[in-house]
């Protein structure tokens, strides 16, 4: 379990949408929570105060006014804040590898995919090696997700290299007390890509549907062992991965989906991860995978 929780900063309210999620959770944990905001001045560049001074000003006031706001709702929870000097990319991910798990804040509904969740949010989801949570802002005309719902995962590599995503969901959904939905989704393939042998393994077992029931059940079965007090549902659905996922979403509390890192010198989030990121209504946590 992490030892800390940090969450990144920025002045917006998403930010304080993920300090207070990290706060709850840190409470949940009794963990440590770390309030940190990156900050570089550019004289003469995107600078929304115009003096360095009272830039610096402004940024500490954030912290303070998101430490306040953590310490009211939580004040047995131990807080700490700095404002680090440094890009925030590099900073945060740096934050990241000291931590046991990075909160950030979700810009979420936009129109162009690539500044959905923000930049710095998608460099740092790339390069970290960390578990990220991602929390947006509730919008008014949106259900806020229920505090009693579901942890659902994606269960897309259900071979050992995916054992972090489902330790980190088991972990949450027990941390939680609630049940876990472990979704599972499979397309029918072209007749041509499966061979006469497949094909005669898949009817022998009554079907494909049978066959992906199974690996599901085979992926989860280690984690059921090591959780045995988590309640899971099981759900295979046939069609394209990020819309059977998404479509599992109401409702639910936490979203773990995974993230590929062995690929070299590749660093990418996937279809179904960005989906996730940009259309679930509830937080998203990213766990890097093997």
């Amino acid at each position: 379990m992490p030892v800390t929780i940090t969450v990144g900063l920025d002045g917006t309210g998403h930010s304080l949408a993920a300090a207070d999620w990290a706060a709850q959770e840190a409470a949940r944990r009794k963990a440590a929570l770390r309030l940190v905001y990156a900050w570089v001045w550019r004289a003469g560049g995107a600078s929304y105060v115009g003096d360095r001074d009272a830039e610096e000003r402004v940024v500490r006031a954030v912290l303070s006014d998101a430490e306040s706001r953590v310490r009211a709702a939580h004040p047995a929870l131990e807080v700490s804040t700095e404002v680090v000097v440094g890009d925030p990319v590099p900073t945060l991910v740096d934050e990241a590898d000291r931590a046991g798990m990075l909160v950030l804040g979700s810009r979420g509904y936009g129109t162009l995919a690539g500044y959905l969740i923000g930049s710095v949010s998608l460099h740092v989801l790339r390069r970290t090696a960390r578990p990220v949570v991602m929390v947006r802002e509730a919008r008014p005309d949106t259900p806020a997700p229920r505090a009693c719902g579901d942890v659902v995962v994606g269960v897309q590599d259900a071979e050992a290299a995916g054992g972090p995503v489902l330790d980190f969901a088991f972990a949450s959904a027990a941390e939680r007390g609630v049940r876990l939905r472990a979704v599972y989704a499979w397309e029918v393939p072209p007749v041509l890509m499966w061979s006469p042998g497949s094909l005669w393994v898949a009817e022998q077992q009554g079907g494909l549907e049978p066959v992906h029931r199974q690996i599901l059940a085979d992926a989860l079965r280690p984690w059921r062992e090591k959780y045995p007090r988590v309640e899971v549902v099981e759900e295979v659905r046939t069609g394209p991965a990020a819309e059977v996922l998404l479509s599992g979403t109401e409702g639910a509390q936490l979203l773990v989906v995974g993230r590929r890192t062995h690929e070299p010198g590749v660093r990418r989030l996937g279809s179904v991860t960005h989906a996730a990121l940009h259309h679930a209504p509830c937080a998203v946590a990213v766990v890097p995978h093997g």
